[in-house]
């Protein structure tokens, strides 16, 4: 994918929030579930705990509630909203029910890239904006509990739900977006799946590797395309799936852990809620200022990988 087009309208985020429910589930918990225990799943995982029992509707209500009131906006001033989901509540209709409990009449839809689904979510947001949108509402939200088989060692302790969202607003100039990159491999979709009604499936040394050598590849095409390198990013917001994951595409991007916005011990994956809830966190904690290059790279079942770097505040 192309660097950003500099004669494009451009977007800034605005306002960002975030939900989590308030059921958590940690990993002594899981001891008495199936046959696991706290430091191994530390060991291999990262993750201590994870908030459970949510719904896609619900989390995504209250994150996007959050967000608008963060941007300064009203629920009329927003254009168009996008939900990043792999777990919808219902065949159709999910944004739709969100749109009209946050009181916004605009155009809806949803997108399932899985764990990439925010960032495909984002660029897409763009797009939008590039075509004349003024306000954009990009919502990633999974509630990965309620196709996770819990009698499962192997996944049961990796999931979680959650929701993160965020409002671009349109601006002169080129914007925050410095360039992306949305991919796919579909040989690598039966390491990871989910059939209609069934559970997470999953080949975890495989997904590692596949996993790693994707998120690399687009993270480092949207450094190319930008003229930038690992040492340039003031912080890489990954998808929260696993700790030796981050820790690998960290080593072969030349970013220091200490430049990473990580949540996962807290939170467990949350699929395309994970890189919204990480960057929510990390604004939070004051660790992103302006003209920071900040990185997204994200990778799902299907296996998709998506990859958006932005130069924080608006450049003119």
């Amino acid at each position: 994918m192309p660097a950003t087009d500099s004669s494009a309208r451009g977007a800034t985020i605005i306002g960002w929030g975030s939900y989590l429910p308030p059921k958590v589930l940690t990993n002594h918990d899981l001891e008495r579930m199936v046959d696991t225990s706290d430091e191994w799943i530390v060991e291999r995982s990262g993750i201590r705990e994870r908030h459970v029992d949510g719904t896609t509707i619900g989390m995504s209500i209250e994150a996007g509630r959050a967000a608008i009131q963060s941007s300064g906006l009203s629920p009329a001033d927003i254009d168009a909203l996008i939900i990043a989901t792999t777990t919808p509540d219902k065949q159709w209709g999910n944004a739709a029910t969100v749109q009209d409990a946050l009181g916004m009449r605009c155009g809806v839809f949803e997108i399932n890239a899985a764990c990439s689904g925010f960032v495909y979510s984002l660029v897409a947001a763009h797009g939008l904006i590039a075509m004349g949108a003024t306000n954009v509402l990009v919502i990633g939200a999974d509630s990965l509990s309620k196709i996770t088989d819990w009698n499962d060692r192997n996944t049961a302790v990796l999931f979680g739900d959650g929701a993160g969202a965020v409002v671009l607003q349109s601006c002169d100039g080129p914007g925050e977006l410095v360039a992306w990159d949305l991919d796919a491999d579909g040989s690598a979709g039966p390491i990871l799946w989910a059939d209609v009604g069934g559970y997470i499936q999953m080949e975890g040394k495989e997904v590692f590797r596949r996993a790693v050598r994707i998120m690399v590849d687009s993270a480092n095409k949207v450094l190319h395309h930008a003229g930038v390198s690992g040492d340039d990013i003031a912080l890489l917001v990954p998808h929260q799936a696993n700790i030796r994951i981050i820790q690998a595409a960290c080593d072969r991007l030349g970013v220091d852990m200490d430049r990473t916005a990580v949540v996962l011990d807290r939170m467990g994956n949350t699929s395309a809620a994970s890189i919204p809830l990480a960057l929510d966190d990390a604004l939070t904690k004051g660790r992103i200022a302006p003209g920071d290059l900040v990185l997204l790279v994200g990778f799902g079942g299907g296996m998709t990988a998506a990859s958006a770097l932005l130069r924080w505040g608006p450049r003119t």
